[in-house]
């Protein structure tokens, strides 16, 4: 089974799914690893700017999941709302963890040991950061 996590150096589960400039995809069959590899992936750097035509926050976190369509989970540090959603939705089983070592929680993940923990979810409602509008 193919395992994405996001990172920001190829070794540690980054706490920001949005700001992680990686996946690091661990393949695991029989309770070992058996490949890894790094994917680039799009995030909020890629959709600011000048010139950037906002896609709105449901195409910009389908096309944040596209590199990992054919991984069965996708584990961060914490991640909103918005992109939990959208990586079901393309079947991608979301986890949350705090575990910090990408190839230890892949091996948890996949032996189903890694909990998901909810409470890492940021809902995002009024903070402009996640797509919403500050209440004024």
């Amino acid at each position: 089974m193919k395992i994405a996590a996001v990172s920001e150096d190829g070794v540690t589960v980054s706490q920001h799914f949005g700001r992680a400039p990686y996946y690091v995809v661990v393949t695991v069959e029989e309770g070992r690893v058996v490949a890894t590899e790094t994917r680039p992936k799009v995030g909020h750097r890629e959709f600011a700017g000048a010139g950037v035509v906002d896609l709105g926050p449901e195409a910009k976190h389908r096309t944040m999941g596209e590199a990992i369509a054919d991984c069965r989970a996708l584990l961060a540090g914490g991640m909103g709302s918005g992109a939990f959603t959208a990586m079901q939705a393309l079947g991608i089983e979301p986890v949350l963890t705090d575990e910090p070592d990408v190839t230890a929680a892949a091996l948890r993940y996949a032996a189903g040991e890694l909990p998901n923990l909810a409470g890492r979810l940021h809902v995002g409602h009024g903070d402009p950061h996640h797509g919403g509008h500050p209440d004024r």
